[in-house]
């Protein structure tokens, strides 16, 4: 197990990247508590500094390698996009570092178990940064199921969409840089039915590839051997409701869009013409990532080796369904040749 986090000053973080991850959740990061941002890296010097110098980090550095080598860095946040997450990931455990990885943590499967493997031999902290499961309003509504509020859980139904002009150079549609609909929003809809029901015994998928061949919307249909299903989808192709709802035999949840963040979790209960509904709340400040960074630095003050939360099994084995699912579409990255 990794050597708890002992020093007086609060968890010093190196951020790798410095675009528009780093700008949405560096702040939030910055203004967390027991957190401090001291260095962020990228490979033009004068972004760094300019990303730095806003979070008020007082190091920056023109390469990756220069802020996994500071001895004041006591962990890394890789914010690339996730075409890269392999190798910076990698990066930072050889140099002895704890890692919180964007996501989709990887391209695929094999590719995190990679990660996770060099963690472990490492000794060092390593987790998804799969927000969403920190929210407060999805712990809530995990208690809530496990005290039989909706009775039994039958199915999860979860989409989450956006509207992009086609162009290839776009990160989202280019696949040398892991351009794909599932690895960019299929991954969010994946969260819901992995904490309600767990992982599923089959899937399916069907859906449409981009002119470069990415996956521009992918439909999921997943499978379970007590009946249980759920069906996700993702596109980039055009608007949807952004939402998630859970059914039971007593009830259903719906978390109200974006379900990444959901600002209302309505808890319905007793059969559709009937029962009754309660609205719950959980306002987070900024933009909603402070959660996930706490539950970093506790696990660094506690010594753990990956966080409860969000186990690294889980974040594994969401990639291999996302693997297959872009198998059904024909959508493969050169890293699927490996």
């Amino acid at each position: 197990m990794p050597q708890p986090l002992t020093h007086d000053g609060p968890v010093r973080w190196g951020i790798l990247g410095a675009g528009a991850i780093t700008a949405s959740a560096g702040p939030d990061l910055r203004d967390t508590d027991d957190c401090a941002v001291h260095a962020v890296a990228a490979r033009d010097l004068d972004r760094a500094r300019r990303a730095a110098d806003g979070l008020g980090a007082p190091a920056a550095y023109g390469s990756y390698a220069e802020l996994v080598a500071d001895p004041d860095v006591d962990v890394v946040y890789v914010a690339t996009t996730h075409g890269q997450h392999l190798e910076h990931a990698l990066l930072a455990i050889q140099a002895g570092k704890p890692v919180l990885v964007e996501k989709a943590f990887t391209l695929t499967a094999a590719q995190a178990q990679q990660v996770v493997h060099a963690a472990q031999d490492h000794d060092v902290f390593c987790m998804e940064a799969m927000w969403t499961r920190q929210h407060p309003l999805l712990l809530r509504a995990q208690a809530l199921v496990a005290d039989g509020a909706i009775g039994d859980v039958v199915g999860v139904r979860a989409d989450l969409a956006m509207a992009l002009p086609f162009d290839p150079a776009h990160r989202l549609f280019d696949l040398a840089a892991g351009g794909s609909a599932l690895l960019d929003l299929g991954v969010y809809t994946a969260v819901y039915p992995w904490l309600f029901i767990g992982p599923p015994s089959g899937t399916s998928t069907t859906g449409r590839l981009s002119p470069t061949g990415s996956d521009s919307t992918a439909a999921m249909l997943w499978s379970y051997p007590g009946g249980q299903w759920a069906q996700l989808s993702c596109t980039v192709e055009g608007p949807s409701a952004n939402e998630a709802v859970v059914l039971g035999t007593t009830g259903w949840l719906t978390f109200r869009g974006p379900l990444y963040r959901p600002p209302e979790l309505v808890v319905h209960r007793g059969g559709p013409l009937e029962g009754t509904d309660e609205v719950l709340t959980a306002p987070l400040a900024g933009n909603g990532y402070g959660p996930q960074f706490a539950e970093v630095a506790r696990c660094l003050r506690a010594g753990l080796a990956e966080s409860p939360t969000v186990p690294l099994a889980d974040t594994v084995g969401v990639m291999a369904v996302l693997d297959a699912a872009r198998r059904d579409l024909g959508a493969r990255f050169p890293a699927d040749m490996r």
